[in-house]
């Protein structure tokens, strides 16, 4: 079988913008050259690799196993550029990571030293829902992924590097907001609002709901976290939210957090990737970072609860 490594970028340009004439932007060809090119891709592989329905592209079998095959060469070229330029004192190239929405609330500030200590690192963050970042990973699209409930069907390597407790969080006016022990059973009459079911968040809540055997009064089931402290805030009723999603804000300010048993409920923020998968110089070091930063974080947040002079 022949093919060039320029008919395989521009089928992965295919796949990745969903039509000829995007892919050829992409690449800076013209249309025709496109299609004569992925006209010869497809006759050296001897099957169809995409079939066009009504105005958009699909993949078909023999394509979707092309696309993973030509991903996995570009990881292993990339990552070879980079050992290169490692042995030659020079560190540069793409780090690709993958993070939950909550995620966003930590992470981005992890990156202010990392990218200081390696400025020619082009670094790609995609903010996603569990599922989303759950489907990058089945594509093996990222180097790296950043979940706090790792996904049960795929083999992969977990480092878990950050406490994520889950707190009951109330509108500031509530009548429990200043009591020191609440049970479960007495928000049995309370309007919840939760994240969405599949969420990292949802499925410890559902867990722990199951062991306690209570059933809560769902009113809203949102996918946004700010979205959840606004409904809080104009008093819709109480959630469950990751502690990290309680910065210094407005609605924080009209929210508190309730003193429930058996919160906050302890998970961990885990940086994942497949299992098998030989990570890059550049990605190796972003996780060693990671997990340095995590540590002076805890470490903070440990003196800062300290009484003084202890």
């Amino acid at each position: 079988m022949h093919t060039t490594l320029r008919q395989l970028q521009l089928f992965a340009a295919l796949a990745e913008h969903g039509s000829i004439t995007a892919a050829a932007r992409a690449c800076h060809v013209t249309q025709p050259t496109v299609s004569m090119q992925l006209k010869d891709l497809a006759d050296a592989v001897g099957l169809p690799l995409y079939e066009k329905i009504g105005h958009r592209l699909y993949l078909t079998a023999a394509g979707d196993d092309l696309l993973r095959t030509v991903r996995s060469m570009t990881d292993e070229w990339a990552a070879f550029a980079q050992r290169v330029d490692a042995m030659k004192g020079l560190t540069r190239g793409r780090l690709r990571v993958a993070l939950v929405s909550t995620a966003k609330y930590f992470v981005p500030r992890m990156l202010g030293s990392f990218c200081a200590r390696y400025p020619d690192i082009d670094i790609a963050l995609e903010v996603l829902n569990r599922d989303g970042v759950i489907a990058r990973m089945r594509d093996n699209r990222d180097d790296l992924y950043i979940m706090s409930v790792p996904p049960t069907d795929i083999d992969v390597e977990q480092h878990p590097f950050l406490p994520n407790p889950l707190v009951v969080i109330a509108p500031a006016t509530d009548p429990l907001a200043n009591t020191r022990s609440i049970a479960l059973a007495r928000l049995a009459d309370a309007r919840f609002i939760l994240r969405e079911r599949g969420s990292g968040t949802r499925l410890a809540c559902d867990a722990h709901f199951a062991r306690a055997r209570f059933e809560p009064r769902i009113l809203l089931e949102i996918g946004s976290n700010e979205a959840i402290k606004q409904a809080v805030a104009a008093g819709m009723g109480i959630a469950i939210i990751s502690r990290h999603a309680l910065d210094a804000g407005a609605a924080e300010a009209q929210i508190a957090t309730l003193r429930v048993a058996g919160f906050p409920l302890h998970s961990s923020w885990s940086i994942l990737y497949p299992r098998g998968r030989r990570l890059s110089p550049i990605a190796a070091a972003f996780l060693a970072h990671l997990q340095q930063s995590a540590s002076k974080l805890r470490r903070s947040r440990r003196d800062r609860q300290r009484p003084p002079g202890s």
